[in-house]
């Protein structure tokens, strides 16, 4: 990722920030009711295969993402997420006239993140009360739900129609309706398809509506095609005075990079969910949300921070499902943000809280990357190393997507490191001995040889790493870079352990050049960042992360004065969350709860967007949500004030210090044995 701006330098000093309209601090619901469509950043519902993205429109719905789902075309001449076919728009009218914002009173929004449901309601003029509710159903990685509810104020005559329109990237737009009678159910079938921009890929999608009226009751349900883009179906009912009359929409969408046949399937799936019916969906998808939540921190003391640490487990259990190969961008499922391109924000940020608390989720982020070492290997000899060279921006097939204006796609290295830290890291939390033998190993060996290859051998203790894109990613084409040269030496370790564990006789040039890789001190001590460094602002943290989480220095007065410069060179804007988030491990890690609390607080909260607040990559920035910030402040919590900590045997708990408000904190569920961890005053 890529920022160009370089702004003042901050001093450490506390900022209070506003509450950004949530009226409450419920630890699991974030409502509104201040919706101004004009600085409104909507929140996603979303089950790691589709993101739905809300709107302040009522029965509208922003953006449908689908994992997995690439094309090229657009920016920077490389694959790119595709918008998918939008299931969940709808059009009401009342009594003829059309259902709008302007005459919706008493509108309230609300994320409900136990059961991963967000609900619209409003008074609709003296007519009626609406409410709204949709699902991107867990258990069903295909389907969504939308619940609607409609309480009359006085007889009232319903038009209610579910709207399928193709986004304008995709052509060849195929319509299709269709009625399947049964003695026992009548399903109406509203299905599209079309093709990517370059015809890659066929993308389907298809819904129907699940009404209460027994069968042979049923409103009518009527077709209609709008133009070759869009077309509807429809129906009508009375509802009297008092009345409550509630109808869902079920629908599915899949294309050909998730099944061989997609039309059939998304219609398939979706015949599934009608004939499932409404409660057994949301049942089973209520029930998948409980399981996953059996994994939680429990903060006593600070409504407001387990809301929002609640919001960032929340979206990292959204954007990752269990049983693919898929691994999440820096904005996940929340829109196209980054291309959908997977970087070290996976590996590095978002994996080690998922790893702690749902190894079978990170097991499908490790997965992607093993399915696709065949191309780092080509990657690799394409650069003229030897091993596995990942890529700086991944997509489907695991070659480089990085634009070619970004000088990071040739140049930052470390994500091979960090790919490899996380294989070594999936063993050391669940001890599986099979996989790390099939699939870990070979990509810790892989990577160990690149690194192997890519150092220059100069002279002992100066087998340097030169000309690299820095982890501060405003030191382009730098020698000696902190993070670089360090995560390398990990790397390089982590694949020698595993041989030992695994009975096999290591490369023994491994580990000599691990111990021949340096780390440059300045004058004063501090770590270096490289080998030019002389004091600049920084982007975000290289040299901190020596301490956490690669523990290539571990003397506490090391990692004091480490911390004390790098954390006045951070500016006040243009920074991602993540930076000060470690410098939060690290302070409390040291026992100083209360500088961990500020630089905890300044990881994100300047970065909220209402109503729901929203995670942006930066402070005022405005692509939410950045799943990569939410990582790195949820490691500051396990990892800094939980004290959890990865070793090679397994999850242990280091000392650690919490802020003064913070009574307790509790993290359940906590790797393979599902462990609780505790933390008092």
């Amino acid at each position: 990722m890529k920022l160009v701006s370089m702004v003042r330098i901050k001093t450490l000093s506390f900022i209070l920030f506003l509450p950004l309209l949530a009226i409450s601090q419920d630890p699991w619901k974030i409502s509104a009711t201040s919706i101004n469509a004009s600085n409104y950043y909507g929140v996603t519902v979303a089950n790691g295969m589709i993101g739905i993205v809300s709107s302040p429109e009522p029965f509208k719905v922003k953006d449908v993402v689908l994992a997995g789902a690439y094309d090229l075309y657009g920016r920077g001449r490389v694959s790119n997420f595709l918008r998918s076919f939008n299931l969940l728009n709808m059009r009401l009218e009342i009594d003829g006239k059309g259902v709008s914002s302007k005459d919706a009173g008493n509108m309230k929004q609300e994320l409900d993140m136990r059961h991963a449901s967000f609900t619209t309601s409003f008074d609709y003029t003296d007519k009626a009360v609406i409410s709204y509710s949709y699902y991107s159903l867990r258990h069903l990685p295909y389907t969504v739900l939308m619940d609607v509810s409609i309480t009359a104020k006085k007889d009232i005559t319903i038009n209610s129609a579910s709207v399928m329109e193709a986004p304008d990237a995709l052509k060849d737009v195929q319509n299709y309706y269709n009625e399947i009678d049964r003695p026992h159910v009548v399903i109406s079938l509203l299905t599209s398809s079309a093709k990517s921009p370059t015809g890659k890929l066929l993308m389907c999608a298809s819904n129907t509506f699940l009404f209460p009226e027994k069968h042979g009751e049923e409103p009518r349900v009527i077709h209609e095609m709008w133009d070759n883009n869009m077309h509807l179906m429809k129906f009508s009912k009375k509802i009297r005075a008092g009345e409550t009359y509630r109808f869902s929409i079920a629908g599915s969408s899949i294309t050909s990079a998730h099944h061989d046949d997609p039309l059939n399937e998304a219609e398939r799936a979706t015949i599934f969910a009608k004939l499932e019916g409404r409660e057994r969906l949301l049942q089973f998808h209520n029930k998948a949300w409980d399981d996953l939540w059996k994994s939680d921190i429990v903060i006593d003391g600070d409504p407001q921070s387990q809301q929002d640490i609640h919001s960032m487990m929340y979206h990292l259990y959204s954007f990752v499902r269990e049983g693919t190969a898929l691994s999440p961008s820096p904005m996940g499922l929340s829109g196209l943000g980054y291309n959908g391109h997977v970087f070290w924000d996976a590996e590095l940020w978002m994996y080690p809280a998922i790893l702690v608390l749902h190894p079978e989720l990170a097991k499908s982020m490790i997965e992607y990357r093993y399915q696709r070492l065949d191309a780092a290997r080509r990657n690799a000899f394409s650069k003229g190393f030897k091993g596995a060279m990942f890529p700086w921006e991944s997509a489907e097939t695991g070659v480089e997507e990085t634009p070619v204006w970004a000088l990071s796609g040739p140049f930052e290295h470390h994500i091979t490191a960090c790919v490899a830290i996380a294989a070594w890291n999936y063993y050391c939390v669940t001890q599986d001995k099979t996989w790390l033998r099939e699939k870990g190993w070979p990509i810790l060996s892989a990577t160990a040889d690149f690194w192997s290859s890519r150092v220059e051998r100069n002279s002992p203790g100066h087998y340097d790493i030169k000309n690299v894109v820095a982890a501060d990613e405003w030191a382009e084409n730098v020698d000696n870079n902190a993070f670089t040269n360090a995560a390398a030496k990990a790397n390089l370790r982590f694949a020698t352990e595993a041989a030992t564990v695994l009975g096999i006789t290591p490369d023994a040039d491994w580990m000599n050049v691990a111990n021949n890789i340096p780390v440059l001190k300045m004058d004063n001590g501090v770590t270096k960042e490289h080998a030019s460094y002389n004091g600049e602002g920084i982007k975000q943290a290289d040299a901190n992360l020596l301490s956490y989480p690669l523990k290539e220095i571990t003397d506490p007065k090391q990692v004091r004065k480490d911390l004390e410069y790098y954390e006045t060179r951070v500016p006040n804007e243009g920074t991602p969350a993540m930076t000060q988030a470690v410098f939060t491990t690290l302070y409390s890690r040291l026992g100083d709860g209360e500088k961990a609390y500020h630089w905890f607080k300044e990881a994100y909260t300047p970065n909220l967007n209402p109503p729901f607040r929203v995670i942006a990559e930066t402070k005022g920035g405005t692509n939410p949500y950045f799943a990569t910030g939410a990582g790195g402040v949820l490691q500051s919590v396990l990892m800094g004030f939980g004290g959890l900590e990865i070793t090679a045997k397994g999850i242990v708990q280091v000392k650690s210090a919490l802020p003064g408000q913070w009574k307790s904190l509790t993290i359940t569920g906590v790797g393979p044995e599902k462990k609780t961890f505790s933390v008092g005053k």
